[in-house]
């Protein structure tokens, strides 16, 4: 099993600080995985589960810009998370990669808990669009087995208490989000992100601590990209986009120094 090394490419992320390998014509990481992976606030020495890695874009991220993390993640397609275990290795990162089904979560992971557990779910219920043509990208952007509130719940049951989750999901999950959040997880911070200025959020990132009873905190949009619309010149990206996708740099507008 796997992919063969015809089928693959290997781009920079995060200004070259990262070479991935991803399969050209299955799923393919953009900006979310970056997001997420600048949102989690670890520390050398913490632990981090990434539910669903696939090809660990996110878990590689995150450990590029943290060092001496005990980094997990776990992932139901074998070809993917070979492709994590690949891209760690050629990165020079230690990542853990699991493979199994989060809903009936791997006996290695069973025996663990952890400090932070982040996920990029499945985007799209198996009723909704058109399905990918590619099997892989098919079972990465669709949920039909799989329901948001079972993300959650592995996510919590994952981590320690007052332990940290935090999720990357479309902007109209956030009441299914907050439902698995209930009473399991407080201090909710909830940052929306938007393409342009003027646009709705069609993102969302979603942080909450377990057992904590805290408000929840509806932060202004991140507006990832400059101008009206998507022009030719440069990438566009604003300067607060541009300082994590390219600098990376911390998302620190969710967790701001107290």
């Amino acid at each position: 099993m796997g992919f063969a090394e015809s089928a693959l490419s290997r781009d920079a992320f995060l200004s070259g600080r990262l070479w991935l390998a991803q399969p050209v014509a299955g799923y393919r990481a953009a900006t979310d995985p970056v997001f997420l992976a600048a949102a989690v606030p670890a520390q050398s020495g913490q632990s981090v589960l990434e539910l669903g890695c696939g090809a660990g874009v996110a878990l590689a991220a995150l450990s590029r810009r943290v060092a001496g993390l005990d980094a997990h993640g776990v992932e139901l397609q074998p070809d993917y998370a070979a492709l994590a275990r690949l891209n760690a290795v050629e990165n020079g990162l230690r990542l853990t990669i699991h493979d199994g089904d989060l809903a009936e979560m791997p006996a290695s992971l069973r025996a663990l808990s952890f400090d932070h557990v982040m996920a990029n779910p499945p985007f799209y219920a198996d009723h909704a669009g058109t399905a990918p043509r590619d099997a892989g990208k098919a079972r990465a952007q669709q949920q039909p087995m799989t329901a948001l509130s079972v993300w959650v719940d592995a996510a919590l049951r994952r981590l320690h208490p007052r332990g940290m989750i935090t999720l990357v999901h479309r902007a109209e999950a956030l009441g299914d989000i907050l439902a698995a959040l209930n009473g399991r997880a407080g201090d909710v911070t909830v940052l929306p992100l938007a393409a342009r200025q003027g646009r709705c959020a069609g993102r969302l990132i979603v942080q909450a601590v377990k057992g904590a009873r805290g408000p929840l905190r509806l932060l202004a949009p991140l507006i990832v990209h400059e101008g009206a619309q998507h022009g030719a010149a440069d990438d566009a990206y604003s300067p607060v986009a541009r300082a994590i996708l390219r600098d990376m740099a911390p998302l620190a507008l969710l967790r701001p120094a107290r």
